[in-house]
């Protein structure tokens, strides 16, 4: 479920665009105008308000907003302004610059996203980077990471509700003993994890947890410094459990010495629009703060007043 906000009626686009280039003129930036605008617009309005800025003022507002603001303000805004498949591609191209072997964005990308969004990521990454993901992943990782996450990003996954239960016996079965074996590379347990539809995966774990008395997840910390057993269970637990996961991610960025601003953004950027209601709801009932106030106390100005709007808890 959305947190976004979006004002009824809603006004033209054209009233917008001439709001937010007022926003940038002058001295200084009216960075309340600009809140009150972008964190307020769907996907679709924000593509065409990008699109008329464009046409009317010849500039992209993209390089407007990376002129007129700073810091982590202006890195929320400018993804949040994105289409959702570029921002997607961003993020993944940045991942893949930056890797290590803790980075889990691209685990993240390639298991949370429909196939649709994960294949129209990939066509965006295509077109801002004149080549492919796959291409990119397969450069910066190495071992055990690539062949993790080769598969996962090159996946289109069945989307459809149908489980073969014989087959998530078998493969629950398969999955257990590669565990016990500590062949966590296994060919066959990553192309579970990488190819199988998530309603297949979820019948084959909850058949492995009645079978052999353990969540696959608890089996999967027996190496707690295992850095290649962390994305594995990130993959398992954004595949099936995209809340839970989100909210570790969030309560790892929020809740220790310095904030994780990266982490945050990326989550308040790329979930406002889909399911960041629910992860808020998980995040108060597993840490007892709402989430709106444990960012708020941790964040501060202009970044700390977009996440709040994004949240859908300011008063527009």
């Amino acid at each position: 479920m959305s947190t976004l906000k979006v004002p009824q009626p809603l006004p033209p686009v054209a009233e917008d665009v001439e709001q937010l280039h007022k926003a940038f003129a002058g001295w200084g930036t009216n960075e309340g105008l600009i809140i009150s605008i972008l964190a307020h617009r769907n996907a679709s309005q924000r593509k065409l308000i990008r699109q008329t800025y464009a046409e009317t003022y010849g500039e992209d507002i993209l390089k407007v907003l990376d002129k007129e603001l700073t810091s982590d303000f202006e890195r929320l805004v400018r993804l949040w302004t994105l289409d959702p498949a570029e921002r997607d591609a961003i993020l993944a191209n940045e991942a893949t610059k930056k890797w290590t072997s803790s980075n889990q964005v691209l685990v993240e990308i390639a298991s949370t996203r429909s196939s649709e969004q994960l294949f129209s990521a990939r066509k965006a990454y295509h077109a801002l980077y004149k080549k492919s993901l796959e291409e990119d992943v397969a450069h910066h990782t190495t071992g055990d990471y690539r062949k993790l996450l080769l598969p996962l990003v090159s996946s289109y996954r069945y989307e459809g509700d149908e489980v073969n239960l014989t087959l998530a016996k078998t493969e629950a079965k398969l999955l257990h003993q590669k565990i016990s074996d500590k062949a966590y590379n296994d060919d066959d347990l990553i192309r579970i994890l990488a190819t199988r539809s998530k309603a297949q995966i979820n019948a084959t774990l909850n058949h492995y947890r009645d079978s052999f008395g353990n969540d696959i997840l608890k089996d999967l910390e027996a190496d707690p410094k295992d850095e290649f057993l962390a994305i594995l269970r990130a993959t398992v637990e954004s595949l099936v459990r995209p809340e839970e996961y989100f909210v570790k991610v969030l309560r790892s960025a929020i809740n220790k010495t310095g904030t994780d601003e990266g982490a945050l953004t990326r989550v308040v950027a790329t979930r406002a629009e889909v399911d960041l209601k629910i992860i808020a709801e998980e995040y108060q009932r597993k840490n007892t703060v709402p989430l709106g106030r444990a960012i708020v106390k941790d964040t501060t100005g202009d970044y700390e007043k977009m996440l709040v709007a994004l949240l859908g808890e300011d008063d527009a």
